[in-house]
């Protein structure tokens, strides 16, 4: 497919069977010249025209980075890193189709219609790119299955993995591509939350989840486009536009809106921008410059704009970005990697405790702490697999377990101990725990560095192992080794299209 942009825009106008934006798209429009002016407003309330603002340097650099992703090579250890990532994401999705979010948000854009642009995985449903980056998103968070950054306070991967193979589907994009693709909306994310300047881990402004994930969705996407340096810019203007998310998701009690703000909104967000871009219409032509810009509106109390471009092509964002041995909220992976070495002791069991004490960082415990979603209850996470013996992915989303007498048993005896120590400790995100034995006993266990960070990285076999414990439920064991062996060979992979009937069910 030939990548100039008036070949996209007139495949985007023809794809979505919008016969009448070609008027639009085209110069000196008949619309354009039959519009009519609005009546002019009185002198006292008429509006000072906006000056025109110079673009500045940090934009230009920024946005030539982003045209020109597809065309850079990566390092080869970025590339083996960003195979895992893709994988771990698509294999949320997968198992994310069949939790609630996924369901409903498969249910929604199917009834929505739309062209066949687009793959809702773990359906038969094609949709347009924007629809299926959007179910495909919240799929990807149907649950804590998805990787995280730190640093960046955001899980990328459901967001931009979706954003970025709508995008491959819909321009025709190779493997190869969509890895670049994915690579540089973490970097863009990341850095995106860098650059704002929040001081405290929590902001009770703007949450870091939604912005990080529109901003990397959108780089994504414009990458996938090919959209020029110009068109990118006026891309992130939507996205800044369209930048929003307030931190009360924690309060949702079935991880359902929480799967539209961390995953679905952000890659809806950013298809939505690219497309736009692509299909001719314009924007403003820096959303970082003047005195009303995306700082003014979202920044925290530094905001810091050299820090979206600072060390891009050298210092790779996915590779600071975590996957999750457990498929459990990301500050509950210490606790329950804690536990497994625990119950390697025979006393550790139900009916020879007396007492469990967990300490976890004090201004991260009231995420996971009494919680009524059972992959982000800390209480019943550690009851159940003292009564199991483990955890799986099964046992981990059985609300009904959160009933279970012998579970309820255990959680009685659990403690939860906010531990400002914990808080500053590095590798951040340790916690201890501590259990008292009814034989008098004191057992205890403190993660220092997480299984599956960057620290203590998972490997790629324990990344398929996980992942085909996720789709292959859904997939079938067969399809899900197929797809495994599919993603891990994406650089030399023809169409993304091609995967299609895999991730189909």
């Amino acid at each position: 497919m030939s990548d100039g942009p008036d070949h996209i825009r007139r495949w985007l106008i023809n794809a979505s069977g919008a016969a009448i934006l070609s008027n639009a798209l085209a110069g000196g429009s008949s619309r354009a010249q039959v519009a009519v002016a609005p009546p002019a407003k009185p002198a006292a309330e008429a509006e000072e025209p906006a000056a025109e603002e110079p673009v500045s340097p940090i934009t230009i650099a920024l946005c030539e980075y982003v045209a020109n992703a597809l065309d850079r090579e990566m390092p080869p250890e970025v590339v083996a890193k960003t195979k895992l990532h893709t994988l771990d994401t698509i294999a949320a999705m997968v198992s994310g189709s069949r939790l609630k979010a996924g369901e409903m948000a498969a249910r929604y854009v199917d009834s929505l219609g739309g062209k066949p642009q687009a793959t809702v995985i773990g359906t038969r449903i094609l949709t347009s790119s924007v629809n299926a980056a959007l179910a495909n998103g919240m799929a990807a968070h149907g649950d804590e299955t998805d990787d995280s950054h730190l640093r960046g306070r955001f899980h990328p991967g459901c967001g931009i993995v979706p954003a970025a193979l709508a995008t491959a589907e819909l321009a025709g994009r190779s493997g190869n591509d969509l890895l670049r693709a994915v690579a540089l909306g973490y970097d863009i994310g990341a850095r995106l939350i860098f650059s704002l300047g929040f001081g405290k881990l929590y902001t009770e402004r703007n949450s870091t989840h939604s912005l990080s994930t529109t901003f990397g969705a959108t780089a994504a996407a414009a990458a996938m486009l090919r959209l020029d340096p110009t068109q990118v810019r006026h891309a992130f203007s939507f996205a800044a536009q369209q930048a929003s998310g307030v931190p009360y998701w924690e309060r949702d009690r079935e991880h359902v809106e929480k799967a539209f703000d961390f995953g679905g909104m952000g890659a809806r967000n950013g298809v939505t921008a690219a497309t736009m871009i692509a299909s001719g219409f314009t924007g403003v032509d820096d959303f970082l410059s003047g005195t009303k810009n995306l700082f003014t509106a979202v920044g925290g109390e530094k905001p810091q704009p050299e820090e979206l471009v600072a060390d891009l092509g050298k210092r790779y964002e996915i590779m600071n970005t975590s996957i999750k041995k457990w498929t459990v909220g990301s500050p509950l992976q210490s606790v329950l990697d804690a536990v497994t070495a625990l119950l390697e002791e025979p006393a550790v069991r139900a009916g020879q405790i007396k007492r469990i004490v967990v300490d976890m960082p004090a201004d991260r415990l009231h995420i996971v702490d009494n919680r009524t979603i059972p992959d982000i209850c800390l209480q019943h996470l550690v009851a159940m697999m003292i009564v199991d013996g483990g955890a799986t992915f099964a046992s981990i989303h059985d609300a009904a377990r959160m009933s279970d007498p012998k579970v309820l048993a255990v959680r009685r005896l659990v403690e939860a101990v906010p531990n400002q120590e914990l808080v500053t400790a590095v590798p951040a995100r340790q916690s201890i725990v501590t259990i008292e034995t009814t034989d008098g006993r004191t057992l205890s266990h403190r993660t220092y560095e997480v299984r599956g960070t960057p620290g203590n990285p998972m490997n790629a076999d324990e990344v398929a192992a996980k992942a085909l414990d996720l789709m292959a439920p859904v997939l079938g064991d067969g399809r899900a080794k197929e797809l495994i062996a599919a993603i891990y060979g994406l650089d030399t992979f023809g169409g993304v299209a091609g995967l299609r009937p895999l991730l189909q069910a």
